[in-house]
């Protein structure tokens, strides 16, 4: 097919818009639409291939899977191998591990299902994975694989006209299943191939069907086509339920701006839309590790210009260096296919990556004190394979069932102790709490039940933090449910949530019916605060103090905590209107530095910027039981 500067100009258009986008996100809002505009000009080309194939009679399945896999691979494979050297030296075990977890799903074009899969309650920040990126191409790579084979066995049994008919109403079904799946499971339709085949389809569609228009047409059909995807850069935002149906505006504005076929236009023919439009796989493959550094060092905001930048640099050298060079394509005999070289470089980046990961990170890398080591295998969340009552999904509980849920206790398990009349009640905030109450009711022999789960904040109605569609809903309705009919059973209610997502979302009423409700039946409520918040994870900056002896100084880390002080406050003041409420402050669980000493090493309570470690929440027991406030507050439990 003849080179069409206009699909080379698009892409320009495409990675400007996802670069910006990443880089600063307020410079254009929806710039990841970029991305949608890539599977639009990916699925034209593909259906142009296996098409034009099929009409030959010259359509060799392998033949197409080695000119995808030379075309992906190779520059993919560099930035793989780049990232492996760059970790050895700057990531402590446990980054470096995810790092080999996220190329090998990388390089083996599964990331998005991995991503899908992270995407949880727990979920790191995006900008902690440097590979997050590569998720849209394991998508191309999975619809490459299933694309052509389906149509090569529909061609076998249809004509080629129906085939064509085939594709139109695929794109159709497609579209609509998007769009119910970007309402019911957002996540997963964001990052799975199942919702976002439609996009690639429709630009099969484009070659399909092309339009025949007269030169004044054409150039309305490509300013239409352009206004629709500005407005999906700068009138839609991260906040947007995406895909959807807002994903036509990028997509039909990229089906109009192929099917114009302005070969010259001034818009996509210039010589720069047309230099970034062929470097632009590489610029985005490596503009997104650039923005993850500059999050990671914490580095000024003059380094964007920098990042961006040098995106151009190592899109322009990629190109030339490794995107140019021309690996064998054709072989005579199926057998001869094993001396494909991206099939090498698979493999290759495959092993290195899987050993990392198996090697926990190559921590005998470092050699360190075997005391502090031993302690940071405590800087983890507290689960039920851990020895505490956190019923979270992310962490391999498949079944919902309300005895599952409640049936977990902690404290003096002696046979001297009583039946417990105290429940903590919440979401992981409850859960990350539970260390804290194991210590303090072991000391005062007791037992205290747990009922923790997923993105549960204490209510009684159905409203939910998190995804619906998340199997943790139906367990915490559940929980409610255990709550609402057996309140009136306990003498003491301990709450616990992420007050700053309820406060964001209107659910403190929720929060404040449970207090009210509880503190009428002469329930002693006792309402746990949510931590300090931070933009930066300070447990990544400690391990690097920790593993190469950077400074390490947690005041200096970017907070997000302006929210969180709000809802504590709001909780607070709900507190002060009932007599047997009591709210507790941060400063009687945590130092004023939010971190803890031991062997003269400052240690953060945090756990990811949000909750904190079980050896943070013993810490803080430990810390409580130390002031003034810890038999004036156990004076107000109820153990009888």
């Amino acid at each position: 097919m003849q080179f069409r500067k206009d699909l080379n100009g698009l892409r320009a258009f495409a990675v400007i818009a996802v670069v910006l986008f990443h880089f600063n996100a307020s410079w254009m809002p929806g710039g990841f639409a970029g991305v949608d505009v890539f599977f639009v000009i990916s699925g034209f080309l593909m259906t142009s291939i296996i098409f034009s194939g099929l009409e030959h009679n010259q359509f060799s399945i392998l033949s197409f899977y080695v000119a995808r896999a030379n075309r992906i691979i190779p520059a993919l494979a560099a930035l793989c191998l780049v990232l492996l050297i760059f970790g050895w030296f700057v990531l402590p075990p446990l980054e470096y591990r995810t790092l080999g977890n996220h190329i090998g799903s990388s390089i083996g074009f599964l990331s998005n299902i991995v991503y899908w899969t992270e995407s949880g309650y727990f979920d790191a920040s995006s900008h902690e994975k440097w590979l997050l990126h590569t998720w849209s191409l394991s998508v191309e790579w999975q619809f490459y694989l299933l694309y052509p084979l389906i149509l090569a066995s529909l061609a076998k049994i249809v004509p080629h006209k129906a085939l064509k008919t085939i594709v139109l109403v695929g794109t159709i079904l497609g579209f609509m299943y998007g769009v119910y799946a970007t309402y019911q499971a957002p996540k997963a339709a964001y990052f799975l191939l199942s919702s976002r085949a439609w996009e690639m389809m429709l630009g099969g569609v484009a070659y399909l069907y092309p339009f025949k228009l007269s030169d004044t047409k054409q150039k309305l059909c490509e300013w239409l086509g352009l206004t629709l995807i500005i407005i999906s850069y700068f009138f839609f935002s991260k906040n947007s339920l995406w895909p959807g149906y807002l994903a036509l505006f990028p997509v039909l504005g990229a089906f109009l701006l192929i099917q114009a076929q302005r070969h010259n236009s001034a818009l996509t023919g210039n010589i720069l839309m047309q230099k970034i439009g062929k470097w632009s796989y590489s610029i985005y493959l490596w503009h997104w590790p650039l923005v993850v550094a500059i999050f990671y060092f914490a580095l000024p905001t003059p380094y964007i210009y920098l990042g961006i930048g040098l995106s151009l640099l190592c899109g322009f050298m990629s190109y030339h260096c490794i995107e140019r060079i021309r690996f064998e394509q054709h072989f005579s005999h199926w057998s001869q296919y094993a001396r494909c070289v991206p099939l090498h470089l698979v493999i290759a980046v495959g092993l290195l990556a899987s050993s990392v990961y198996i090697t926990n990170g190559v921590h005998q890398r470092f050699e360190v004190n075997s005391q502090i080591a031993q302690l940071t295998h405590q800087l983890i969340m507290p689960f039920r394979h851990n020895g505490y009552c956190f019923y979270s999904f992310n962490d391999g509980q498949t079944q919902v069932d309300e005895t599952l849920g409640s049936d977990c206790y902690l404290g003096d398990h002696s046979a001297q102790a009583p039946v417990t009349k105290t429940l903590l009640f919440g979401d992981s905030y409850a859960g990350h709490y539970e260390p804290f109450f194991d210590e303090l009711f072991s000391a005062q022999n007791h037992l205290v039940q747990v009922i923790s789960t997923n993105w549960c904040t204490p209510s009684l109605t159905d409203n939910y933090t998190g995804p619906k569609t998340h199997i943790a809903y139906r367990q915490c309705l559940l929980n409610r449910a255990y709550l609402k009919q057996h309140m009136q059973q306990y003498n003491n209610l301990i709450i616990a949530g992420a007050w700053d997502d309820a406060l964001y979302l209107g659910q403190l009423e929720d929060v404040k019916q449970v207090i009210a409700s509880a503190a009428s039946m002469q329930i002693n409520v006792f309402i746990m605060p949510a931590p300090h918040r931070y933009k930066q994870n300070p447990l990544s900056y400690f391990y690097r103090r920790f593993y190469f002896n950077q400074p390490f100084d947690i005041n200096e880390l970017d907070d997000n905590d302006t929210l969180t002080t709000a809802a504590n406050i709001r909780l607070s003041e709900i507190a002060d209107q009932y007599p047997n409420v009591s709210f507790i402050k941060r400063s009687w669980l945590f130092t004023n530095n939010n971190t803890f000493t031991i062997n003269e090493v400052a240690i953060p309570y945090s756990l990811d910027g949000k909750h904190i470690s079980i050896l943070g929440a013993k810490q803080s027991a430990k810390f409580f039981m130390e002031q003034t406030h810890y038999p004036m507050l156990m004076e107000k439990f109820d153990f009888n």
